[in-house]
């Protein structure tokens, strides 16, 4: 498709998207809104840093273009698909693979589902001329960024989960997303609805295949998280090192519901991974953590806004991030608390930890409050390792690299050890350990 990024003619742009038309789901009215979403991309191009949520992240400079889309994978790639999965934690999990941006049924595990949970491919359900009415799916009104409307325009395929109301969901339920080509992009778009009083643990991984190099992902996940709900949620992001993931998550809790959620971004030359939050039910918790493990010139970009809309909630967010070498990450965390909202309780902390002097980390924590009996607050530190700690380390026989990953696990352990689930804090752990063993 190479669509250039620094300005985007219309004419040039609508014959990229015409080259592309047949493969994407759907008939009117799904045309239609993949139509307008693309105009919507095209009219703003890719984000750049005169766009105040974008300014840490100018993809202008940091994607350039947007890659052709990539094939629909064949016998080969389903192949490379799963040697790849072979090297991936996935045990005890219900695994629902995406290989390119393709639901893959012959590499998931959606047989023999739980009677509380429906599977659909999104691709099925926009195909289904039935479905038309299902344009709505390919709209997100949480934001009007343009590598939303891109998603919007090009999703190929996802997952749509549906949890019956009461349900306790015994295995993980394991979203799966493996690139095999390289110098393309996929684009995806899943769904999990909760129903009131539900309780689902939901994981997300991002992998390449052996070879796999310098592709991009954009997906978006969509989470509704009814009544009395509860939801732990896990992404481990380990794409390649010279691949570009853009992901948005939108969540909206109800009441009396509680939503813990994890992301850890080990990988990707380029990444941002924005999370919008509308806790819309009274007497709600939602705690949203995050970890950054970035090495080299990777770049890693972490937005997310909580919107506290009724009384009575609670939320907090705990940051951390690791850089080493020239790596720059970026922390935004606003939360914005609307007038109904009284008596809500708040707090933000981010800190970063720089293990080189070349490291950059940009923490831009933000209050927005509209009610007058609340409680909230946000803090921010940047530091390197303390070298006591070090030197004690290094008295009693360890290693200086054994040292520092010792401090380190101890620095992300705040976030980390806010997974209930024990086999997904391993997962996450398992994460960690990777990136500490691969620092030269």
């Amino acid at each position: 498709m190479n669509v250039a990024a620094t300005q985007i003619a219309p004419v040039a742009s609508a014959s990229a998207f015409d080259a592309v038309r047949a493969r994407l789901p759907g008939s009117e009215p799904v045309t239609e809104r993949r139509q307008a979403s693309f105009e919507a991309y095209a009219s703003k191009g890719l984000p750049n840093r005169r766009i105040e949520d974008w300014k840490y992240t100018d993809l202008r400079v940091l994607m350039r273009e947007v890659l052709p889309l990539a094939a629909a994978p064949d016998e080969a790639a389903l192949q490379r698909a799963a040697a790849a999965l072979a090297q991936l934690e996935t045990r005890d999990t219900t695994k629902l693979v995406l290989v390119d941006g393709v639901f893959a049924p012959s590499l998931s595990d959606h047989a023999g589902l739980e009677a509380a949970i429906e599977i659909r491919s999104l691709a099925d359900v926009l195909g289904d001329d039935g479905n038309a009415s299902r344009a709505d799916l390919l709209n997100i009104k949480a934001s009007a960024d343009a590598m939303i409307s891109l998603n919007a325009a090009m999703a190929t395929d996802g997952v749509l989960i549906t949890v019956a109301d009461g349900a306790s969901v015994g295995k993980p339920i394991h979203i799966v997303h493996v690139a095999t080509q390289s110098k393309a992009a996929s684009y995806t778009r899943s769904f999990l609805k909760l129903g009131n009083g539900a309780r689902v643990t939901f994981v997300e991984s991002f992998v390449g295949a052996a070879g796999a190099a310098s592709y991009q992902a954009n997906d978006a996940v969509v989470i509704w998280v009814g009544d009395g709900a509860e939801l732990e949620h896990v992404r481990l992001m380990e794409d390649a090192l010279d691949a570009i993931n853009i992901s948005t998550a939108v969540f909206t809790v109800g009441a009396k519901a509680k939503l813990n959620t994890l992301n850890l971004t080990s990988g990707g030359g380029v990444s941002r991974y924005q999370g919008f939050v509308s806790i819309a039910g009274e007497g709600a918790h939602v705690a949203t953590n995050g970890v950054n493990l970035l090495k080299g010139t990777q770049h890693g970009d972490t937005t997310l806004v909580l919107n506290h809309v009724v009384p009575h909630c609670t939320s907090r967010e705990v940051f951390r991030a690791v850089l080493d070498g020239r790596a720059h990450s970026v922390f935004q965390g606003r939360i914005n608390v609307h007038q109904p909202a009284q008596k809500t309780d708040a707090k933000m902390m981010t800190r970063a930890l720089l293990l080189s002097d070349e490291a950059e980390a940009d923490n831009k924590p933000e209050l927005e409050i509209f009610a007058d009996d609340v409680t909230c607050g946000h803090g921010s530190t940047t530091g390197a390792l303390d070298e006591s700690l070090l030197f004690y380390l290094r008295a009693r026989g360890l290693s200086e690299k054994d040292a520092q990953s010792l401090l380190i696990q101890a620095f992300i352990g705040e976030a980390i050890e806010s997974i209930a689930d024990d086999g997904l804090r391993e997962l996450a752990i398992a994460a960690g350990e990777r990136w500490l063993e691969a620092r030269s």
